[in-house]
């Protein structure tokens, strides 16, 4: 019989890998089990590009399983060569600690925390790693590995392929993961580790330590990395990356993330990131895709800022983009009177290009005011100005700003 968690991470297109499938299935059919996810803590928060594994952690509680969160204060201090092509920077325990707690509440936003048999474990790989003998760890761990093995991984060879460094610090981050794969065995029973297909070489590397190191059989879980239909990478844009938190992010900012979702990808997000049984988003599918967006914006909203902000974020864009009513909840810039139009709109970040702007000029595509501007030498003035004190500037139908005239 099809395991019901399984069953439903394909439907959603979580799955790209998996390690013993069939063992696995029945071994979630005859009993609940822990399963952890590792975050590095380099940023302040975790942004969208993260968030395909926190739905994962979701599923699992959904479906009865205990999710760890495996916040890395000890790798983050080595830094993940998968992926990367050149060292990350190195960031202070201090920042590092700080980071780790912001991110916690990320989780306790996702997650249930009521449950004590589903409530998420949270631990901190450099309360093990900090303990760990460099002589012992590399009789007893160092030994199940092989050079040989380790140079034919993806986050090793290609950075010897294009001759990018990589120091010995990154080289040894996959026996480090691995090890916190058999520590979590060995303290809370986990039987499974989910990550991105990027860490397939780690993941395998622990599934192979554990049933080396204690013959004991665990299982290593995969997710596609996930691009736009654009080509870029998921939790970035031309603005930067699209966080987890509101402090670094607006509910408004972020509904309109989900809201200018490419037409090719709101159906497969839909499904990844929100909460909305399949047969549903069957449904949904038969919408005006303009719809479908907003279902989508609003769902993944609520689940990060809550409902009242989703309506709120939802009402203030129709009333900016179909009633041109308020300017209120858009991200806003303060500038110098007299500055050029173009200029204006450099230092907004709604476009990055001179030249492009004066064919968007050229083109009717830029309005003040929800009024046309007509050519590239206006000037921001307070004439401009509208009854609430400041002026609305717009390119096409979709990017706006406050601006505010110091």
């Amino acid at each position: 019989m099809e395991n019901s968690f399984l069953k439903e991470f394909k439907e959603r297109e979580y799955f790209n890998q998996c390690t013993n499938s069939e063992e696995l299935e029945q071994l979630m059919n005859k009993k609940k089990i822990k399963a952890y996810i590792g975050f590095d803590c380099t940023a302040p928060s975790l942004h969208v590009g993260s968030l395909l594994q926190i739905m994962c952690l979701r599923l699992l509680q959904k479906h009865g399983h205990q999710p760890i969160v495996l916040l890395g204060g000890g790798t983050t201090r080595i830094g993940d060569p998968s992926g990367k092509e050149e060292t990350r920077k190195i960031l202070s325990e201090k920042q590092i600690e700080k980071n780790i707690k912001n991110i916690e509440k990320v989780f306790k936003i996702y997650l249930k925390t009521s449950n004590p048999k589903l409530k998420p474990i949270f631990v901190n790989n450099y309360k093990w790693l900090k303990k760990l003998n460099y002589i012992k760890f590399l009789r007893e761990i160092g030994k199940h590995f092989t050079i040989n093995k380790m140079l034919s991984f993806d986050s090793v060879k290609l950075r010897l392929e294009r001759e990018q460094s990589l120091s010995y610090m990154e080289f040894n981050y996959m026996i480090l993961q691995a090890y916190d794969f058999l520590e979590l065995n060995k303290t809370e029973n986990c039987l499974m580790q989910i990550g991105g297909s990027d860490q397939w070489g780690n993941i395998v590397n622990g599934v192979d330590l554990v049933k080396r190191y204690s013959s004991k059989q665990v299982y290593g879980l995969t997710t596609p990395l996930i691009t736009l239909a654009s080509g870029v990478k998921m939790g970035k844009t031309e603005k930067g990356a699209v966080w987890l938190d509101s402090k670094l992010l607006s509910s408004y900012d972020y509904w309109q993330f989900w809201r200018n979702t490419d037409d090719r990808d709101v159906l497969k997000f839909l499904k990844m990131f929100t909460d909305l049984e399949i047969n549903r988003i069957d449904v949904i599918k038969n919408k005006d895709i303009n719809e479908q967006k907003i279902i989508l914006a609003n769902e993944a909203t609520k689940m990060l800022h809550g409902k009242s902000e989703s309506e709120k974020a939802e009402k203030t864009a129709k009333k900016t983009f179909e009633d041109n009513l308020s300017g209120e909840g858009l991200p806003s810039i303060n500038v110098k009177e007299n500055i050029n139009i173009v200029d204006a709109i450099i230092l907004s970040k709604l476009q990055n290009s001179k030249s492009e702007i004066r064919r968007l000029i050229k083109g009717r595509g830029i309005k003040i005011n929800n009024t046309i501007v007509e050519n590239d030498k206006i000037e921001i003035n307070k004439n401009l100005l509208n009854d609430q004190g400041f002026l609305k500037l717009s390119i096409g139908k979709k990017k706006h700003i406050k601006v505010i005239i110091n």
